[in-house]
């Protein structure tokens, strides 16, 4: 059945939306619907063909989404966190990357004889473990605390690390079939590395020089960053072939480590776009792969995904954590962790589409390769990795953590209060004063919005149980509780009653849900008023209660106290709303009033 090309572009819209949902509710790395919608809408069923649809465009098209991939990964390489990285991490994005690139370039050369180059491309290209796969893995997955920052920070530094590396491979292979010697071909490899780098560091630059200055309003910043980014792609490549996408990877890196340089919001609109257009880009990529082909390579393939799981990763991890305090469990463990991603996934098609245009032999077998790697990795890992942390014994016990939206002078008193009491806590805020106030009180922070898909690469909620939206901002704590309700459930989310119901046509059923979670406390203990007594004063105190002692005597001695929690013996926290009575024995967290308000507010 053929459609129109309308009609093809409302069908990719539409599975793009879907395969995200689907990756949403069913918890797993948003690539693994992505790229079966588009092997289902395209080799499958024939509704989406590419080539047809886009014709000459589509290798701009891949181009671009790539540059803009690149660009925003580098944009959260940062230098001081690399400088803060443990031994293993820089091993892992080092001599691991090497040893699992010569690992799988000798066995695409040895079990599927491609030739040497291709290999070796081939090997580049999967060294590369991206964060937004193993994100969503560890949450399932929840490991302890060394595993989980292994691998949290290998996925975020090896993104762009890798990628360069990628690059200079691809840059050689490209290179060498129009180089007559070795002499012409490092000559020219080095004037197009040279390029890349110094027109990257000459318009990330400019660019963080016009953010810092103000030269653009605010509503045009995002606007003006993607268009300059793309500007410098084209004049790269202009300039010298094929090193634009050098030159987005060394803009974005340079922007992120510039001075007084807020990237937060491009960030952010990065997540628009490439849920708009990179969701778009999986499925129009996936509905090129050749089925045919994939099955036809047979058994050398499966031989290679063998290779990858039991060969390259043990081996990296062996070479990366040689004389290191990690346990052999925690090792095995990270032998097994490795998904390819969306780096992986875009680069791999770029580069054979390239290869294919200059005429190189076996070109299209690239894409087939990596996206079977991507497609195994991911479905095997995700599938067996909870249950080898259960075997291995290295899974974190049932979470206690709290997460809580907001770092104001109430969350950080509540949070203080919690941490007497050995809970795990982490106060997240927008607001670089709040954020900053937090940390210097020693409270474990993170700085940005918590539902941003920042956080969800960067934030840590494997010991998290429950979440609290403590900001005044009533609109920040409804899209908390939307968030992370569907995470750790409806009944481990509350927030706290920050003022009036949200007013305004369609709003009535978003409040009332939203409504159901503002039980936090009782009906006076609004943001406004925690926050006045605060500043009057007040401090939180963790009193225990028994049979001796219990909740009508306490309630007694102490008047005008607001009960907050109460911790059972077990260590579940329950928040204490309007006509709730904590059974005993408990630990009553509560809020007391300064019995003498003139003396502290002098």
């Amino acid at each position: 059945m053929e459609l129109s090309a309308p009609l093809m572009l409302v069908v990719i819209g539409l599975s793009s939306l879907l395969a995200q949902w689907l990756a949403w509710v069913l918890r797993l790395p948003a690539i693994l619907p992505l790229l079966v919608f588009g092997i289902v809408l395209g080799p499958v069923v024939h509704w989406v063909q590419p080539d047809a649809l886009f014709g000459d465009l589509l290798f701009p098209l891949v181009s671009l989404s790539v540059a803009i991939i690149l660009f925003e990964g580098a944009l959260t390489l940062r230098v001081e966190e690399i400088r803060g990285l443990g031994g293993v991490v820089r091993n892992l994005v080092t001599i691991g990357m090497l040893m699992t690139f010569l690992v799988i370039g000798v066995a695409c050369w040895w079990l599927l004889d491609f030739p040497p180059e291709l290999a070796a491309l081939i090997g580049a290209v999967t060294v590369v473990t991206g964060p937004t796969v193993i994100a969503p893995l560890m949450r399932v997955v929840r490991p302890n605390a060394n595993i989980n920052q292994v691998l949290r920070w290998e996925g975020i530094v090896i993104d762009p690390v890798g990628a360069i590396f990628t690059l200079l491979v691809f840059e050689f292979i490209v290179l060498k079939q129009h180089s007559e010697s070795y002499t012409h071909l490092f000559w020219t490899l080095g004037i197009t590395a040279a390029v890349g780098l110094v027109a990257g560091a000459l318009f990330g630059y400019l660019l963080g020089l016009a953010l810092r200055r103000v030269w653009l309003p605010r509503y045009l910043q995002n606007l003006a960053v993607l268009a300059i980014m793309l500007t410098a792609f084209g004049v790269s490549n202009a300039i010298a072939d094929e090193s634009g996408l050098l030159t987005v990877t060394v803009m974005g890196i340079w922007l992120a480590n510039m001075r007084d340089v807020d990237t937060s919001d491009i960030l952010a609109f990065k997540e628009e776009l490439s849920a708009i257009l990179i969701s778009a880009l999986f499925i129009i990529l996936a509905a090129r792969l050749d089925v045919q082909a994939l099955w036809n390579m047979g058994w050398p393939l499966l031989g290679l995904l063998l290779v990858v799981q039991f060969v390259a990763r043990p081996l990296c991890i062996a070479v990366s954590t040689w004389r290191s305090s990690l346990h052999w469990r925690d090792r095995l463990l990270l032998c097994w962790i490795a998904p390819r991603g969306i780096v992986a996934a875009a680069v791999s098609s770029l580069f054979a589409l390239t290869l294919q245009r200059s005429g190189y032999p076996g070109a299209d077998r690239l894409v087939t390769v990596v996206f079977a790697v991507i497609i195994g990795t991911v479905v095997l890992q995700s599938l067996t990795s909870g249950m080898m942390a259960r075997w291995l014994r290295v899974q974190q016990q049932k979470p206690r953590g709290v997460l809580i939206v907001g770092a104001n002078s109430v969350a950080r008193m509540l949070a203080q209060a919690l941490m007497k009491l050995n809970i795990p806590v982490l106060v997240t805020d927008s607001s670089w004063e709040y954020y900053r106030q937090a940390r210097m009180d020693g409270i474990p922070a993170y700085y940005g919005h918590a539902y941003s898909e920042h956080a969800e690469n960067y934030l840590d909620l494997s010991d998290t149980a429950q979440v609290l939206a403590l900001s005044p901002n009533r609109h920040q704590n409804a899209l908390a509780v939307y968030h992370f309700g569907h995470i750790f459930g409806e009944g481990q989310v509350f927030a706290i009653r920050s003022g009036a119901p949200l007013k305004g046509r369609g709003n009535s059923a978003e409040s009332s849900r939203f409504r159901r979670h503002e039980i936090l406390f009782n009906q006076e203990a609004t943001y406004g008023r925690l926050s006045s007594l605060i500043a009057q004063g007040a401090t939180i105190k963790a009193t225990k209660l028994n049979e001796n002692f219990g909740w009508l005597e306490y309630i007694e001695k102490n008047h005008g106290v607001i009960p907050l929690f109460s911790q059972r013996e077990d260590g579940t926290l329950q928040p204490i709303g309007a006509g709730f009575v904590p059974a005993m024995p408990c630990t009553l967290i509560a809020l007391v009033q300064d019995e003498n308000p003139s003396t502290s507010g002098r």
